[in-house]
């Protein structure tokens, strides 16, 4: 399947550049790699080739993680394995953590996870795997924390994903650097991150856990960390270029003479070598590059773009920009026009205009258009304004929701929807539904009947919200991926079934338009899992010889929580204050999202005010760099 990855735009001069140089600025030495399979392929290699060329005594010691940073490489490796490559017989597996009390056999156990992830693919000796066991009485506990403390210690190797907030294994923000293997109480932030992993239920998520500590990992001969996608860009820049700090455990290791980082594109967005390139090393100054370094340069010296000065570009290391161009006035005013070019109020095009300026072309004319939403509300959170105002303006407007979304429903939602059908003489099933809510395993995948009647509920909201401004039923289409229908919050392999599902909406409908989910976030996410379906599905389709693919525009949108910098942003949709009222009545029809949201994460706002903020912050962005005053603007890349 493709991954999702976004265009190069410029950057450093990679090609004869020293190493000294590129990591001049790392305290750890980082590997950025496009994505999340690139590194971890990478990362296999160096594990396969420790393994291999392993000549000590006994066994070589390898730590490693759970949870969803290494799954990529879990894969990598057993291929390897099927392949021939390597061979874990002579390979002791050291787990990091586990959660107390647990059985070693409970469906969110770690040692569930890890054997299923990997230790049940490939030929490590039963006897040679060390999982903290979670079961034991609190009476002996401590004994064996410090048992498997000292087993651990000095392993060959340490694999270890980091934390949004630079946590290692349950070593959160205060851990001390001597901490060795204990049970640790879990924050309520931490059992809330957790609570995904048991369906969204925080009474049934463990308030406490087994950790192999700070000094443990520390006293590894090799260490290897890891980390994916723009949630964990923070962490990385504190890790990378940031003060050791214990409120980031991570930074410890800024001190151990053998720790290499990987991490992909998205995670090392806020990495001096991506924020300012031309701090480090001679750039490629493409147009959109160009862009970058100077809403840079206007955030640092807080002017509009066409106050900058001649000493602004120069105190700021941007010589080369200004030596390569001939004069700060030439760049200032292409960087404006540049930006003021992306802002249309038309993201279908203008009828009869002179579309030379604009990011749409104006014909044809009305478009057909097809927003892919990876659940039943990404699309009016996400871009509602922009359906809004394709919709109002005439244009052939199909929304496919991709998945159910039905994991996102609480279960006191279907209990009143069932009253509302009791009340309305539809009584016949509320006892049922009462028994399946009862008898739910936590952690274990929902019954599928339970299931059901929450997706159910999830389309009536979509189709409530399209009809809201004017959508036709017709046009609204509900594909439910089967690699969604999990039951639970792990999902299911993305296959060809999930593919042919897109391709015959494609066929049908052959769009001139395409909106889709561009978040850099989890490579394992439901919506980047969307979107690289659906772009395996279109990339199909133009092998096959479906001319309409060649004319066909691809337009990334981004979720509530991030958005594009402007430097990326191809299309700027401003909203009016109306127009964001009418999107904030779209969203208010999802009302199984309002309030008491399954999956909320660490922002406490409600959808709708994450939107409404993250696009007026955009506006005033846009205003801050000189351009007019608008109440929102959405904004869009163009992917082809």
């Amino acid at each position: 399947m493709r991954h999702f990855t976004l265009p190069s735009e410029g950057g450093l001069i990679l090609k004869n550049l020293p190493g000294d140089i590129l990591h001049g600025f790392d305290k750890i030495y980082t590997e950025v790699r496009p994505g999340a399979a690139q590194a971890s392929e990478e990362i296999a290699d160096r594990i396969c080739a420790a393994v291999s060329g392993f000549r000590g005594e006994g066994l070589f010691r390898l730590g490693l993680t759970t949870g969803r940073t290494p799954l990529l490489l879990y894969r990598q490796l057993a291929e390897r394995y099927r392949a021939g490559k390597v061979s874990f017989r002579n390979v002791a597996v050291f787990s990091i953590d586990e959660y107390y009390p647990t059985a070693p056999d409970a469906s969110q156990s770690r040692n569930r996870r890890l054997h299923e992830d990997f230790l049940d693919q490939v030929d490590v000796l039963p006897e040679n795997v060390h999982i903290p066991d979670g079961s034991l009485p609190q009476e002996e506990i401590s004994a064996y924390c410090a048992g498997f403390d000292a087993a651990s210690r000095g392993l060959d190797l340490l694999v270890i994903g980091i934390g949004e907030q630079g946590q290692l294994g349950f070593n959160e923000a205060g851990s001390s650097e001597l901490s060795r293997t204990r049970t640790v109480l879990l924050s309520y932030q931490s059992r809330k991150r957790q609570a995904r992993n048991f369906n969204g239920d925080l009474s049934s998520t463990p308030k406490s856990a087994i950790t192999m500590g700070l000094s443990t990992m520390f006293s590894a001969r090799e260490v290897i960390l890891m980390a994916w996608g723009e949630g964990k860009a923070e962490a990385v820049r504190q890790m990378v270029e940031g003060k050791a700090d214990p409120a980031c455990p991570a930074t410890c290791f800024q001190r151990h003479g053998a720790v290499r980082l990987y991490t992909d594109e998205a995670a090392a967005s806020l990495l001096t070598r991506f924020v300012a390139p031309w701090l480090i090393g001679p750039c490629n100054w493409t147009p959109k590059f160009r862009r970058k370094a100077v809403v840079w340069l206007c955030q640092k010296v807080n002017k509009p773009i066409l106050k900058l000065t001649h000493d602004d570009y120069l105190q700021n290391s941007l010589e080369d920009l200004v030596d390569l161009y001939g004069s700060y006035d030439r760049i200032n005013i292409d960087v404006f026009n540049d930006l003021q070019h992306t802002i249309t109020g038309w993201p279908g095009g203008k009828p009869n205009a002179d579309d030379s300026t604009r990011p749409v072309p104006s014909e044809p004319f009305p478009k057909r258009v097809l927003i892919f939403s990876p659940h039943p509300d990404d699309d009016v959170i996400s871009m509602g304004g922009t359906f809004i105002r394709l919709v109002h303006q005439g244009h052939d407007v199909h929304v496919a929701y991709q998945t159910s979304g039905d994991l996102a429903v609480h279960d006191d939602v279907v209990l009143q929807h069932m009253d509302a059908a009791a009340q309305l003489g539809f009584p016949d099933r509320v006892d049922e539904v009462k028994y399946l809510i009862k008898s739910k395993d936590p952690g274990a995948p929902e019954p599928k009947e339970l299931l059901a009647l929450k997706a159910a509920i999830r389309r009536s909201e979509a189709r409530g919200a399209d009809r809201s401004f004017g959508l036709d039923d017709a046009n609204i289409h509900f594909l439910n991926l089967p690699f969604y229908e999990s039951g639970g919050v792990a999902k299911l392999p993305c296959t060809q079934t999930d593919i042919d599902i897109i391709k015959a909406l494609l066929r049908e409908i052959r769009p001139d338009q395409i909106y889709m989910a561009g978040d850099l976030a989890d490579p394992h996410g439901t919506h980047r899992v969307c979107t690289e379906a659906a772009l395996e599905a279109f990339g199909q389709l133009h092998d096959e010889g479906e001319t309409w693919t060649e004319a066909c525009h691809i337009w990334l949108y981004r979720g509530a929580w991030m958005e594009w910098e402007l430097s990326r942003v191809d299309m700027a949709v401003p909203l009016s204050p109306d127009e964001l009222l009418e999107k904030r009545h779209a969203i208010f029809r999802h009302l199984s999202q309002k309030d008491i949201v399954p999956f909320p994460g660490e922002d406490p706002r409600e959808f709708w005010q994450r939107a409404e903020e993250r696009t007026q912050e955009t506006a005033r962005n846009y205003n801050a760099l000189g351009m007019a005053e608008y109440q929102a603007i959405e904004v869009f890349v163009k992917l082809q």
